[in-house]
């Protein structure tokens, strides 16, 4: 990635507290989340300050981002995976995330290419056209051959991997082109 947690939460602090997505209740999911799972980066007493519903949420969000901030690289990471738990669709549109998915770097994603080369841009009746020319073309080699040279022969040759059914079909009409 090249740059640290606390940098991409310095970068995407903006974007979080524009969002309109990140309600009281997200971000009190959030502080729980931190508060629990990892006390030594928030305490209950900080918890309580950062959940106090007198103070508007986008002030709230502001603070804890700031106090996160503050504690360090870890406390910005476990940030990121409570945001990603609780709040998926505004962690992946954050501008880090965003800038992660389009870069270069083979490792951090799958990269999806668009198709570039188009085989055949001429339309499905060009399609059509082509296949009925070599369907032509197939009859034609077929009946053609079986009146020149007995060429349902080949259906007797090829009688003799199949089952019993398709054995005495082909055998069938390899006995009626024979007798023709």
């Amino acid at each position: 990635m090249g740059e640290s947690f606390r940098e991409q939460l310095l970068e995407d602090t903006a974007f979080l507290r524009a969002e309109q997505k990140l309600d009281t209740e997200l971000v009190d999911k959030v502080i729980l989340q931190l508060n629990r799972i990892y006390p030594q980066i928030l305490t209950d007493k900080e918890a309580t300050r950062f959940r106090n519903l007198d103070v508007p949420t986008s002030v709230r969000l502001g603070e804890l981002l700031t106090h996160l901030q503050g504690k360090g690289d870890e406390a910005c990471r476990e940030f990121y995976r409570a945001l990603h738990l609780h709040v998926e669709e505004v962690y992946y549109s954050l501008p880090t995330r965003l800038r992660l998915r389009d870069s270069l770097n083979p490792l951090a994603s799958p990269q999806i290419y668009p198709q570039r080369n188009v085989l055949n841009d001429r339309g499905p009746l060009f399609f059509l056209g082509c296949f009925g020319f070599a369907v032509g073309m197939a009859f034609l080699y077929y009946y053609g051959e079986a009146n020149v040279s007995g060429g349902s022969r080949a259906l007797g040759m090829a009688a003799l991997g199949l089952k019993r059914k398709a054995q005495e079909v082909l055998i069938w009409y390899t006995e009626e082109g024979i007798m023709n």
